[in-house]
């Protein structure tokens, strides 16, 4: 089965409809962020220098300035770590999650492999798929578009000497547990797993995709390797802005808040789906969206936009197939609406 891999979210949106196809929060951005950015613009005749936005990074993960490397969005590590590291042997994607990685190793000549994982279950990673011999192993966590939370042991079962382990944690952010300090199953803070990178992003949460800004953390001695594949101040003086104020301790708490916040519209969301006929909400969700599995979902999607909610179509994310989709958690008001619509579409099927 083919799948497009270039296929992204906001390809569903279009004037007019309620946005459940893209997982970025777009509330009003605080003042602790907003002013820094807006500051910075007096700043542009200047090349960008990124040393104080790396440290500010660096520190807020407990980790040496020389373990990261800021990027332009984190999809831009995708291509870094592709570009940089041609000829490792078997890379292997662990799917379904985001298609960006694989995308970036196919064009970088890399012959992938995949690790499919099973609705059955519930998507949950099983290290002992992974083929000893792969080298390099990109998995999500918690994975887009399963919005499944690894165990962070399990993941680190995948790191060993010689072998580069990618760990995409561009939603880590928006997961919480209650009891837990902190973000939960997130590798960021470890130094004492072999060949770790981990990738996040500030789009997320703090609505900053067309900033584009995200980092990598890494061992130090493979972070100047990737940068060599990165173009020279790739990351632009705003975008460094935005750096330092969102590792700053206000944004970190800010981040907990929103996460305790966004678990309950997450679990409001859940249990409206599961009462839905016909729609399979697929293990225990835990990031800022939901898969679901539900009959005819490539026609259910064309008539929800006919009554103004777009919605991810699933079935250009391998392991997963047309019938299923991702929709993003919103507040409880708009969650109300799209699953009375979304009841009336499927109650309105043969």
């Amino acid at each position: 089965m083919t799948f497009d891999l270039d296929h992204h979210g906001d390809a569903e949106v279009e004037a007019g409809l309620v946005d459940l196809a893209v997982n970025v929060r777009r509330q009003a951005m605080p003042g602790w962020l907003s002013e820094p950015i807006v500051e910075s613009l007096g700043s542009l005749a200047a090349y960008p220098n990124a040393s104080a936005a790396t440290a500010a990074v660096a520190a807020r993960h407990r980790r040496d300035p020389a373990e990261v490397l800021l990027t332009a969005g984190a999809a831009q590590g995708f291509v870094l770590l592709a570009q940089a590291l041609r000829g490792r042997r078997r890379p292997v994607v662990v799917h379904p999650q985001f298609t960006e990685p694989e995308a970036a190793l196919i064009n970088a000549g890399h012959q992938v492999e995949r690790v499919l994982l099973r609705e059955e279950d519930g998507f949950r990673l099983d290290p002992g798929l992974v083929p000893e011999e792969s080298d390099l192993v990109f998995v999500g966590n918690p994975t887009n578009p399963t919005s499944v939370l690894h165990p962070a042991a399990d993941v680190a079962k995948l790191a060993r000497p010689g072998r580069v382990l990618v760990v995409d944690e561009a939603f880590a952010d928006t997961t919480y547990r209650p009891g837990v300090v902190g973000e939960p199953e997130s590798l960021a803070g470890r130094r004492d797993l072999p060949g770790l990178v981990v990738l996040r992003s500030l789009t997320k949460t703090w609505g900053l995709a067309g900033l584009r800004i995200g980092y990598l953390i890494g061992p130090a001695d493979l972070v100047p390797r990737l940068a060599t594949a990165q173009p020279l101040w790739a990351v632009s003086t705003p975008a460094l802005a935005a750096a330092i104020a969102c590792a700053s301790p206000v944004a970190v708490a800010a981040e907990r808040e929103i996460a305790v916040r966004l678990a309950a519209e997450r679990a409001h969301l859940v249990d409206r789906l599961r009462r839905v006929p016909r729609v399979t909400v697929v293990g225990d969700p835990a990031s800022a969206f939901v898969c679901v599995r539900v009959t005819e979902a490539d026609l259910i999607r064309i008539e929800l936009r006919k009554r103004g909610y777009a919605v991810r179509r699933g079935d250009t994310f391998p392991g997963l197939g047309p019938q299923w989709l991702r929709i993003a958690v919103r507040d409880t008001a708009t969650t109300d609406g799209f699953v009375q619509t979304l009841s009336e579409v499927i109650e309105e099927r043969p």
